[in-house]
């Protein structure tokens, strides 16, 4: 079967060279699908399906299945895949005990969600990980609170490595509009004459310091690629369809329409901060970007993480191997001294002039219907956010 690559179009080559596509087409597929029928099937967790689709679309070029055991173990220990290229996340497929036992090496499985066959896996490996060292090199912390850490401690105790091929498309419902693959941004980029593009990964609505942000980038390139993540989250994260549409009204109102491009991140969220930085830079380097946004306690959470070390990180790999360039950035605040957005790079003033909200006392004045100040978030955002909270407290105490 063929791995069709996309024509040359002069943007940035993907990680390693070439561009993944694992998605099986026409008669292959038909026999594919065929035999996935008779094989033993394992069913996919939230975060493997959307390992599966990142692998299979070319997300995570250049692999072209789940970390075998070699790769696995050079990833943990250096951030590395075993031929060296830089690779700082394990994409590893879990499974019940009861289920790795009964394969041989060059079996083939079903992977299936709800029961629907959507990929075939070749198991070229069968291991057993030390989860307590993968934990601690890739998050940081064994502690069982961090839910990446409680994620990868929940899964099974076995992993299985080899290539897939996708045989029926992942079950969306929801952004498809804005489900690009790294082809079809590549192309993207290409018919709008862009060669330098700057990505900007959030799981949050975009506040004024992510506008910031993103305008200085936008600034220094041809275009910005706003690629929120909607994979699996944390259960207190804004939910993607109500960010989704903060996104909307922000990009439709105070950004140049021919210079943006709004496309969703199917990657599951894992909470590996500085390491998961990397893979992030990685996935968007795919999609063509040449730049990356880098900014406070990226893909952090609770407090396992320095403020800045996801931009420490970048440091471990030379320019050249990781081809992408990170753009790294102090917290952005707005001054009402200066009169407008800065950090403490350009502003002189001390904190009593910086507007600066908390997570925890933002959501504290949506729910109350208060609306945040200008200062931090475009008001058309806290509208739909205040609705979405009011709606949210009114499903919570009955209400239809």
């Amino acid at each position: 079967m063929l791995d069709i690559q996309p024509k040359p179009t002069g943007l940035i080559p993907p990680h390693g060279g070439r561009l993944i596509n694992r998605v099986a087409t026409g008669p292959e597929r038909e026999h594919l699908l065929e035999h996935a029928q008779t094989l033993p099937a394992l069913e996919l967790t939230p975060r493997s399906l959307a390992d599966l689709e990142c692998i299979a679309t070319g997300v995570y070029s250049p692999l072209v299945g789940f970390m075998g055991e070699a790769d696995y173990q050079s990833v943990v220990a250096d951030m590395r895949l075993a031929n060296g290229l830089p690779w700082s996340i394990p994409v590893t497929l879990p499974a019940p005990e009861s289920f790795a036992k009964t394969l041989r090496l060059d079996a083939e499985i079903t992977l299936t969600w709800k029961d629907r066959p959507l990929a075939v896996l070749t198991v070229t490996d069968i291991y057993r990980p030390d989860k307590s060292e993968e934990a601690r090199q890739v998050y940081r912390t064994d502690d069982p609170a961090h839910p990446g850490v409680a994620a990868l401690f929940a899964s099974g105790p076995v992993y299985l490595g080899g290539p897939i091929w996708l045989v029926n498309p992942i079950p969306h419902k929801n952004f498809l509009r804005y489900r690009l693959t790294p082809a079809e941004t590549r192309a993207e980029f290409a018919r709008r004459g862009w060669r330098t593009v700057v990505a900007f990964q959030t799981r949050n609505p975009i506040h004024r310091a992510h506008e910031y942000l993103q305008k200085v980038a936008l600034e220094m390139v041809d275009g910005l690629f706003v690629n929120p993540l909607v994979g699996a989250t944390k259960a207190d994260d804004v939910p993607a369809e109500v960010r989704m549409r903060t996104y909307e009204v922000i990009l439709s109102k105070y950004y140049p329409a021919d210079r943006v491009l709004l496309g969703v991140f199917p990657a599951a969220m894992r909470y590996a901060g500085p390491r998961e930085a990397i893979l992030h830079a990685i996935a968007r380097k795919n999609y063509g970007c040449t730049h990356f946004i880098v900014g406070r306690d990226h893909a952090g959470v609770g407090d396992y993480y320095g403020t800045y070390d996801a931009q420490k990180i970048f440091d471990a790999f030379t320019p050249e191997e990781l081809g992408i360039t990170p753009l790294k950035f102090e917290h952005a605040f707005y001054c009402k001294a200066c009169g407008q957005m800065a950090t403490t790079k350009t502003c002189p003033h001390d904190k009593e002039a910086r507007v600066h909200l908390s997570g925890t006392k933002v959501r504290e004045m949506l729910r109350r219907g208060e609306m945040p100040p200008p200062e931090f978030t475009r008001p058309e955002v806290a509208e739909i956010l205040i609705r979405a909270y009011r709606d949210a407290l009114g499903t919570s105490h009955g209400e239809a």
